[in-house]
């Protein structure tokens, strides 16, 4: 049995993979390392409301203020946990902002245009990110949910721990320790997104799209295949409302918005990565509880709405 191609393909798929979210990978540690040095507990306790259910909202839009997609997210909620943020509101960050920034928003108007597609994918995202991060704020003893060789510190019940006033970096000085902090992150998290990336080329190389277009236009399988699609491709939020665009002339508006919603909360790289943040526990639930909340929308609109 020849394997040369299938080793071809798969390399190729895999450095495709590994090259396009590295990049982001460097941005998001690079954010985490200037938030280790330049934003103090006093800034996440003046900031972040009291009252879990408003900060849960303020964390589905802080992708605004941190445009990274799935793979620079991770290094940024775990600076900010250690800051004192509390779990609930950084696994809604964790889940909203691949899609609620300015970036992925450009992308799918350029791909979609103003319309259901884009709005859809905004509205669910937005939906689906407070729904899993309330779930969470249920949790009693947050410490539970992390990985303890993650994160040293961090807030537990529904108020932030009082911190100590620090004081503020001189800002060359503070330039340089950001920088050394944040080759520490891009090396830490970077084990996971090679593990990942090595995952996804390996189901990219043996599990064709072609395969799965039959399933095309029934209006419950399309949705699981997208799903599966989005958990296996991996690509990266910024770009894949041009891949779907792809589909879109075959496959039903319900799973378009499905690949669209849950890819860039789960897939293989990013769960390997929340590996590195959260207990095995936790990551289960959130790659569960997206995935069955996106497919429920996804059938749902199938089932109810004419696009």
């Amino acid at each position: 049995m020849d394997i040369g191609p299938q080793l071809a393909t798969f390399s190729t798929r895999f450095l495709g993979i590994f090259i396009e979210a590295v990049s982001f990978l460097l941005l998001g540690s690079l954010l985490s390392g200037l938030i280790e040095v330049f934003i103090t507990k006093e800034d996440i306790v003046k900031i972040v409301p009291r009252n879990l259910v408003l900060a849960t909202l303020m964390g589905s839009f802080l992708g605004f203020l941190f445009p990274v997609c799935e793979c620079g997210v991770v290094p940024v909620a775990r600076r900010l946990y250690q800051k004192g943020l509390p779990v609930s509101v950084g696994i809604t960050f964790l889940l909203a902002a691949p899609v609620m920034n300015p970036i992925v928003f450009a992308s799918t108007y350029a791909a979609f245009g103003w319309g259901p597609i884009l709005i859809g994918r905004y509205v669910i995202t937005w939906v689906i990110a407070m729904v899993v991060g309330l779930l969470f704020s249920f949790q009693t003893k947050p410490q539970r949910l992390i990985n303890p060789q993650a994160i040293l510190s961090i807030s537990g019940g529904s108020e932030l721990a009082k911190p100590l006033r620090t004081p503020r970096p001189v800002i060359i000085p503070g330039l340089r320790k950001s920088l050394g902090l944040a080759s520490e992150d891009f090396f830490e998290m970077g084990r996971y997104l090679v593990f990942g990336s090595l995952l996804a080329a390996l189901m990219q190389t043996f599990i064709t799209q072609e395969s799965l277009k039959a399933l095309a236009t029934n209006p419950v399988n399309s949705v699981l295949v997208m799903a599966g699609l989005a958990f296996l491709l991996s690509v990266c939020s910024t770009v894949d409302a041009f891949i779907a665009l792809g589909f879109a002339r075959t496959f039903t508006a319900g799973s378009i918005l499905t690949f669209l919603t849950f890819g860039p909360m789960v897939d293989i790289k990013s769960a390997a990565m929340y590996m590195g943040v959260f207990r095995r526990r936790t990551v289960l639930y959130m790659v569960v509880l997206p995935f069955l909340l996106s497919v429920l929308f996804g059938v749902w609109l199938n089932l109810n709405v004419t696009f």
